[in-house]
């Protein structure tokens, strides 16, 4: 309930405007509609249009950023398609208007006034709630755990020409899982174990599997 109210009083002056700046807007192009031969239901259909025209593109431009979609040409289709709304929105408002520069003004405040409540419930809408980001655990390296010099692989077997980490590697790797398990109570993962040692997933699945087998 808390959550509800704190959301009303953030977001409802916003809401607000956008419905009595869109009612206006919206009277402004139905009177014009009807003036020029969209009579009936016909210029209500229009007014409904533009209107929603303007959010649609709106909406349609923040998916976009959401997506990380990349545009062809110098302007989106969506932009294109919301300045052609705007135009055709503030040209009936002005259509309507008294013929002075007071007038005109006042005419073209509603048309303003939606768009700009639009854009600002785009804008909320494209901030990333906090649960909606990944948290990604953060790894740094304890400064009171040297890390080792190369070489990282030395031969394990001289008849044999495989490779075994190093053994200050290896020492090195076996403190760093031991401080894991003592700080989260849980052995150290591969990724956490490569991480912390800057060496490659290879050698990191070798180090990792020795630990357990130790």
């Amino acid at each position: 309930m808390r959550h509800l109210a704190a959301w009303l009083l953030d977001t409802g002056p916003v809401l607000v405007l956008a419905l009595i700046a869109g009612a206006g807007s919206f009277t402004h192009i139905r009177d014009t509609a009807y003036e020029h031969g969209q009579t009936g239901w016909m210029s209500w259909a229009v007014a409904v249009c533009i209107d929603l025209t303007c959010v649609m593109a709106a909406r349609e431009r923040q998916r976009d950023k959401q997506t990380g979609r990349r545009r062809r040409g110098l302007v989106s289709w969506p932009v294109l398609v919301l300045a052609g709304g705007i135009v055709l929105s503030l040209a009936a408002n002005l259509a309507q208007a008294e013929a002075s520069l007071w007038g005109r003004i006042t005419a073209a405040t509603p048309a303003a006034a939606f768009l700009v409540a639009v854009s600002m419930l785009e804008r909320r809408a494209s901030e990333a709630s906090p649960q909606d980001v990944p948290q990604t655990p953060q790894v740094t390296v304890s400064a009171s755990v040297p890390v080792p010099d190369r070489p990282e692989l030395v031969p394990a077997d001289e008849n044999s020409g495989e490779e075994a980490p190093a053994p200050a590697l290896l020492d090195y790797a076996r403190r760093v899982a031991d401080e894991h398990q003592t700080k989260h109570g849980k052995p150290i993962t591969l990724d956490a174990l490569r991480a912390r040692l800057g060496v490659s997933n290879q050698l990191a699945s070798d180090l990792l599997r020795i630990l357990q087998t130790a």
